[in-house]
């Protein structure tokens, strides 16, 4: 298996490119799986059909007509891309990507679907680590502005300090005013 596994190495990027947004969910539609897998995507589909119990909704869709002409015109722009795509694809979750590895039996589906697990894990873990990051970033900012909030207490404090200090100045150096008594020496 080893031997197979560094033949068939496909770059992290490549699976990466071939995994899509669609209703809120990373999924792989079946026309890329087909051929990472060595497979036609009719072919794919048909083991698919065959097994059909083991694909639940959360594992396996069908896009709507909407979904696939948005696809279609964001992602086949080419006419040699277009082809093969009269039906709508499915599109596999992880969980569907995993459960494919149970009915594709060659060693090269088996291999190639560890391959893409591994990418949707790493994937996963990418995202988990952006979210602590965005989470500390909003603690440094609340932290933020309390020390903004403090650091106008204090100016404004200054300020007030500043105004008796010259207020008080003012009373000192003033020109004292009425009956002025001679001084005698």
């Amino acid at each position: 298996m080893d031997n197979l596994e560094n033949k068939i190495m496909i770059p992290e990027d490549v699976i990466m490119t071939k995994i899509h947004h669609i209703r809120h969910q990373k999924v792989m539609i079946d026309r890329d799986l087909a051929e990472l897998y060595g497979v036609e995507t009719k072919r794919l589909k048909e083991a698919v059909k065959r097994n059909y119990k083991r694909f639940p909704e959360d594992f396996m869709f069908e896009m709507t007509k909407e979904e696939f002409e948005i696809w279609r015109s964001q992602f086949a722009t080419s006419k040699s891309d277009t082809i093969g795509l009269r039906y709508a694809p499915f599109c596999f979750t992880e969980q569907g990507v995993t459960m494919l590895s149970c009915i594709l039996k060659s060693d090269r589906a088996i291999t190639v679907n560890i391959q893409i697990i591994r990418v949707f894990t790493r994937m996963r873990e990418i995202l988990q680590s952006h979210k602590e990051i965005l989470r500390k970033l909003e603690e440094i900012q609340v932290k933020d502005i309390e020390q903004d909030k403090k650091i106008r207490l204090i100016f404004e404090y200054l300020k007030q300090f500043e105004e008796a200090k010259k207020k008080q100045l003012e009373h000192e150096n003033r020109k004292p005013i009425g009956y002025k008594i001679p001084k005698q020496e």
